[in-house]
């Protein structure tokens, strides 16, 4: 592998494919003394329309009413909450190039709901030197598998969010302390603790036309009984080892047909799996800290046609909770399952603005068995700059 396809996988694994696609090629681009300068961004309308259930501003998989369930159908949403801004910059220093990116979108204030509009802190980091320090894509996460979607939540069941952390990159490899809150809480009533950072490896290469990475995650997890909002006199401190492993790739079959998979399992995985429906873990009757093993992944293909591409996938994330539900200590309502199917065209008829048409089917399962779906058609025109 040379040097210039070391140097584009590290790249790309501190977060450049969101800056791809923040349109940072339509950046506004300027210098001051020694630093370059790219400022990029867009404006966005969703237009939104459910069959079933109200979703939300993005699909909220815990909305989606149950069989059997009354509620009303038909609901549609228009907002401009996703609308983006970021820059970048790069500056020599030391024989190597800082580089910085902070980037927002307007999803804060209850964006994923109903309601939305303030500014939310989506990445803050900056690399030299191999080291990157702030808050971007974690280094379990998945870039090489990511299918385009209208939908800003996207394909449930990948690895990894965007986080605080301190990682570096050496070559393919890439190691990383993560901040372990974001990862998900057991369900100790407000007792948990966190002493340790969580623990990420990543290697990430391409061979021919494949590119792929694998990544383990290790964590801590821990509760104090004396930190418990509701006292429990069986409750004595206890703690708990996750871990987690990913697998992602993506191939170019033809010109025109790209195709992409990634799964990942853990136990006591938490939020490292992409909306996963379970926690890292809970508290039985007896005070012991038990862990949440979960599993999901997807498969995904784009299909290159006119000034644009279709694109199909489906994704699922699944949590055990059986054993917990038999012993008493999760309830039978508790999520354990969600699944999403997209579809949509995705097209440019001329630079800096973008088009979507999508529709997708989504289910959900609760632990006691039951479950359901609903159908979500949406639209989008995005303007960057």
């Amino acid at each position: 592998m040379n040097k210039k396809t070391s140097k584009a996988l590290s790249t790309l694994s501190v977060g450049a494919a969101t800056l791809l696609m923040a349109s940072a090629a339509n950046a506004v681009n300027f210098k001051v003394d020694e630093t370059s300068v790219d400022i990029y961004g867009y404006a966005k309308l969703d237009a939104i329309y459910d069959v079933d259930a109200k979703l939300g501003n993005t699909i909220l998989r815990n909305r989606i009413r149950l069989d059997g369930e009354e509620g009303v159908d038909g609901h549609t949403t228009l907002h401009a909450i996703q609308s983006r801004l970021g820059f970048t910059t790069n500056t020599a220093i030391g024989g190597d190039t800082l580089k910085t990116n902070i980037e927002g979108d307007f999803y804060g204030g209850g964006g994923f709901g109903d309601a939305g509009g303030e500014f939310r802190l989506r990445h803050a980091y900056g690399v030299w030197n191999g080291i990157l320090a702030g808050q971007t894509w974690s280094n379990f996460g998945n870039v090489v598998s990511y299918l385009p979607t209208v939908d800003f939540n996207g394909q449930v069941g990948q690895g990894g969010g965007r986080q605080a952390q301190l990682r570096y990159t050496t070559g393919n490899f890439s190691f990383s302390f993560e901040d372990p809150k974001v990862g998900g809480t057991v369900s100790a009533e407000g007792a948990n603790q966190y002493r340790l950072p969580d623990v990420t490896a990543r290697y990430q290469n391409t061979a021919g036309t494949v590119q792929y990475a694998a990544a383990a995650l290790a964590r801590f997890l821990e509760y104090d009984a004396e930190g418990a909002t509701v006292s429990n006199s069986s409750w004595t401190d206890d703690s708990a080892l996750g871990w987690g492993v990913m697998l992602e790739a993506r191939t170019k079959l033809t010109d025109a047909i790209t195709v992409r998979g990634s799964v990942t399992h853990g136990d006591g995985i938490g939020g490292y799996l992409y909306i996963s429906p379970g926690a890292p873990g809970y508290v039985d009757s007896a005070g012991n800290l038990e862990t949440i093993e979960g599993t999901g992944g997807g498969v995904s293909v784009s299909v290159d046609a006119g000034p644009g591409a279709f694109n199909l996938g489906y994704g699922l994330a699944m949590a055990d909770l059986d054993e917990g539900f038999q012993n008493g200590d999760i309830v039978g309502t508790a999520d354990e399952r969600y699944t999403s199917t997209f579809v949509n065209y995705i097209w440019s008829p001329v630079d800096r603005i973008t088009y979507g048409l999508e529709a997708g089917y989504h289910t959900r399962e609760q632990v006691n068995g039951d479950e359901g779906d609903a159908v979500r058609l949406q639209a989008m025109v995005k303007v960057g700059f």
